[in-house]
């Protein structure tokens, strides 16, 4: 045998968490604007105002929009999956060892990546992109979908299909029990925004089932977001290390990653505090 074949080992384990983590590990990574910023303590994300048209004299010059640019930045944090695999339990145990800490640590990457969006999506959000009212905060109705439609179309928020609306498990529930949520009559035969995650297309906004999201007291703090209102900057992608460590007689398997977010347009996101 090889004397190198540990190498190969470490690089094999290393694909296969990439590829869980970006097939199960984390169901937001493919409805924001991500950005690989390697070699970098942030990650900038342009984001440029409004222009207007407008009309000119007769060989006079044609104006400019003088549309302004600005930008905001989200810094790199890291985060680490590890764990110790003891040598002589492998000798002990007939269960995939390497599959299960394969699962276990691009669920937790993949769960943190969620967890810096979510923060980003509502910290300090302006009070004027909360709809919650009192009068349709106890369930998630049709008159609460209609809300959430109606204010991104009052802040000129592209009606494209990238609006995604994160919900929790109650309101999840209360959705099934909406006619026009889950008849094909109304939102026709359609896939998942991602691959195993529940996700279904209504008013052409896509709404998710997320356990991850921050609650208030009794309620819960769900979540309405234009993909490009919301950045997500990787300077460091998903890399894992394989050591044996002597003192322990185990494997020290360590996935980490190196990760920020950033909310770009308070416009294109909506709160609404939903009772649990």
């Amino acid at each position: 045998m090889s004397t190198t074949i540990d190498q190969a080992f470490v690089q094999l384990f290393d694909s296969e968490v990439k590829l869980a983590y970006q097939q199960m590990g984390s169901r937001l990574r493919g409805t924001v604007r991500l950005k690989n910023t390697k070699g970098a303590s942030t990650c900038r994300f342009q984001k440029l105002g409004k222009g207007s048209a407008s009309q000119k004299s007769r060989h006079g010059d044609v104006p400019v929009m003088n549309a302004v640019h600005t930008y905001v930045d989200a810094t790199m944090a890291d985060w680490y999956a590890a764990d110790y695999v003891d040598k002589l339990d492998e000798f002990k145990t007939n269960i995939d060892e390497r599959g299960i800490l394969v699962q276990t640590a691009s669920g937790a990457l993949g769960r943190k990546s969620d967890n810096i969006v979510i923060t980003a999506l509502t910290s300090s959000l302006a009070a004027a992109q909360n709809i919650t009212t009192a009068t349709y905060a106890s369930a998630l109705t049709t008159t609460v979908a209609k809300k959430i439609f109606k204010k991104f179309n009052d802040n000129d928020v592209p009606d494209d299909g990238n609006r995604v609306v994160l919900v929790g498990t109650q309101q999840w529930n209360d959705l099934l029990g909406i006619t026009e949520f889950i008849s094909s009559d109304y939102i026709g035969a359609q896939a998942p925004i991602v691959q195993g995650t529940q996700a279904r297309k209504w008013l052409n906004m896509w709404w998710m089932m997320h356990t991850g999201l921050a609650t208030s007291g009794a309620s819960t703090i769900c979540i309405a977001y234009h993909k490009t209102a919301i950045g997500l900057g990787e300077n460091y992608n998903i890399t894992t290390e394989i050591n044996y460590v002597p003192t322990k007689a185990a494997f020290f398997i360590n996935s980490m990653l190196s990760a920020g977010a950033i909310r770009i347009d308070d416009y294109g996101v909506v709160r609404f505090d939903m009772n649990t």
